[in-house]
């Protein structure tokens, strides 16, 4: 076996070429384990918790409207014109409603095949321009990474978005590297390649809108740029691809614009999803603002989390790229183009979003190539681990930190076990929380500031899993390194991760009652179905819709918004055909006891209002996590009472 030395460059041809690895065997069990671990962490946190409050069930309702009307433009909240989001994942949904059933599986399901494919697609993209090893980090490192995990656990485009527009990148480096390498081993015909290309493109499009065009052409211009690969455009299918591209992508914006005209100021789909959500967004000038801005800060650290535990092998990617800095730019070999183009890339869309307004979750579709660097440096860093001291201290000094966070860890949650030992459990996590204006929080990870010691009582299950995890995985992972036996070590990192993410993700389950509304939903049907309440009556949400969006998706009907024309419902509903739904306080304060009855949720945050607008004047009904419902009379059939229905 040759020797790796420290003159091959971090985007080295195929070891496979210098080295006997019998990838005919190893692609198997290689793919085995990735569908596995694919299974255990994301398809098996499909059934639960049901559908959350917010995005989650707004987007979920979007796609029910589709499934219910059959209209496949106009997307629709609870009756309202909901245009600030581009098609085709609601498209996903709703052909995964017709295959399920409205349920929170079907509303995920696409995202969690997307997480799949995504790790498909940086395996076979890294195997094709490293090696075997490479390409399997690359696909275990998107499935165990936490940001992966944790942006997929609500149902928003950036997986799909990400998912797309790599695909586009790697067809559109197959064309260049097919045309100045023609025996470059290939899967498909090369003219497939570039069309491939411009679908994926449109595909993205489709997803999340113009800024798939920047990332995309940004990083394919300042690539062609330092590469001076200008000469090859051709090769890209121009004329006939921007045909292609068009005829996916544009019949849905066209249909769009042309059904929703005469919206607030005159203004309809043109300007408010391409203008206000694309241009004033950037600036952050967007109408209304319902959006956040990281400190600076923050947003680039917190990196280190979403992309934990790998981001702690950051620093060989560093090291790796000085020293062949000069060699960046030699792009005779797919290997380098690949390595140049992800840097490329992901730069681009981090430095995107620190300028513009932005959430932690809006960096997802630099993922790929981020975890694909250090998959790239730390299977170089192994190749060379005995020679080469500065990049086995490097991951000495990863290893150290793994275990000392593990440790750190596992004793915070063992103190917490211990703590809690006496108390007893309650499923219900969101009576026990601190309630810091919660449903004002924007933040992803920001419930966890609320927890207090009697709620950790209710996180027993997965903070022992976590705490063994995290006391015995990383010290492992460690020992294995040190004997060398580097596939083993990456995999017990990987494999730590998972039991940490399932562990999360039955804790994510516990907060269940508190984010979303599915229980009261639940009740409401209870008493329709026992005739306690007409199936008649009004469902009020208070608030803005997202507080209890839940609440429509699982009764399956329109409810009225008292103080809700906000937020992602502001601009839909001055549209002249919108349906009045949208009460104010003196309406409710007007109409509550006549007419029919009336069932009010009421979030947590504002049941002090309700209980200075209507006082004792309302019946409680069920309460959850703080949220309320409440109606307007006594009950037809009080629950326990015999009567025929």
């Amino acid at each position: 076996m040759t020797t790796p030395t420290l003159s091959t460059p971090l985007a080295s041809p195929k070891t496979a070429q210098s080295e006997p690895y019998p990838a005919s065997r190893r692609r198997p069990a290689a793919l085995l384990v990735l569908f596995s671990l694919w299974l255990v962490i994301f398809f098996a946190s499909l059934f639960a918790p049901p559908l959350l409050d917010d995005a989650d069930a707004t987007h979920a309702n979007a796609a029910r409207h589709m499934v219910l009307t059959g209209d496949l433009v106009t997307l629709k909240v609870n009756g309202i014109r909901y245009l600030e989001k581009a098609a085709l994942p609601y498209w996903l949904d709703a052909i995964s409603f017709r295959v399920f059933g409205f349920n929170a599986f079907a509303a995920h399901i696409p995202e969690a095949v997307g997480v799949l494919l995504l790790a498909l697609l940086g395996y076979h993209w890294s195997r094709r321009a490293y090696d075997e090893r490479t390409g399997f980090y690359t696909g275990i490192f998107i499935l165990t990474a936490a940001g992966v995990f944790l942006f997929t656990r609500i149902y928003i485009p950036e997986v799909l978005l990400s998912l797309f527009l790599c695909t586009a990148l790697y067809c559109f480096l197959k064309t260049l590297s097919l045309t100045k390498t023609p025996v470059t081993e290939s899967t498909f015909p090369p003219i497939v390649y570039p069309y491939a290309m411009w679908t994926a493109l449109a595909l993205a499009v489709l997803t999340k809108g113009l800024v798939a065009l920047v990332f995309f052409f940004g990083a394919a211009i300042v690539y062609l740029a330092l590469t001076r690969e200008w000469h090859l455009w051709r090769t890209l299918k121009p004329l006939s691809g921007i045909i292609l591209f068009l005829a996916i992508a544009a019949p849905w914006h066209i249909l769009a614009g042309l059904r929703n005209t005469g919206g607030m100021n005159g203004h309809g789909f043109f300007w408010f999803y391409f203008v206000n959500e694309h241009f004033l967004r950037f600036l952050g000038k967007r109408y209304p603002k319902d959006y956040n801005k990281l400190p600076g800060y923050l947003f680039w650290s917190l990196h280190l989390v979403w992309l934990f535990p790998w981001s702690l092998f950051a620093p060989a990617v560093l090291i790796q790229g000085w020293r062949q800095r000069r060699q960046m730019l030699n792009t005779n070999t797919f290997s380098a183009r690949t390595t140049l183009l992800h840097a490329i890339y992901a730069a681009l869309v981090l430095v995107f979003f620190s300028i513009s307004t932005n959430q932690e979750y809006y960096t997802f579709p630099a993922y790929l190539a981020l975890l694909t660097l250090i998959a790239v440096a730390l299977a170089k860093s192994e190749a060379i681990y005995q020679q080469d001291s500065l990049s086995r201290h490097w991951i000495t000094f990863a290893h150290a930190t793994y275990t000392v966070i593990g440790l750190a860890a596992a004793t915070a949650l063992a103190y917490g076990l211990w703590s809690s030992r006496k108390l007893p459990f309650v499923p219900d996590i969101g009576e026990l929380l601190a309630h810091r204006a919660v449903g004002d929080y924007t933040l992803s990870m920001s419930h966890f500031f609320d927890l207090t010691g009697p709620s950790f009582a209710a996180l027993r299950l997965p903070a022992a899993l976590a705490a063994l995890a995290f006391a015995i995985g990383p010290a492992i992972a460690w020992w294995l390194r040190k004997k060398q036996r580097h596939l083993a070590s990456t995999t017990t990192i990987a494999l730590t991760s998972t039991i940490f993410l399932i562990a999360a993700h039955i804790a994510f389950i516990r907060f269940g009652p508190m984010l979303s509304s599915q229980n009261l939903a639940q009740k409401i049907q209870q008493l329709e179905d026992n005739g306690s309440v007409s199936r008649d009556s009004q469902i009020l949400l208070f608030g803005d819709q997202s507080y209890g969006s839940s609440i429509p998706f699982y009764l399956g009907k329109i409810v009225y918004l008292v103080d809700g024309r906000s937020t992602s419902m502001l601009f839909g509903s001055t549209f002249p055909d919108a349906p009045p739904i949208f009460l104010s306080h003196e309406d409710l304060v007007k109409e509550w006891g006549t007419g029919q009855r009336k069932i009010l949720f009421v979030p947590l945050e504002r049941r002090d209002v309700v209980d200075r607008l209507l006082g004792n004047n309302k019946i409680l009904l069920a309460e959850t996590s703080g949220k309320a419902l409440f109606t307007d009379r006594p009950l037809d059939h009080p629950v326990g009472t015999d009567h025929q229905q």
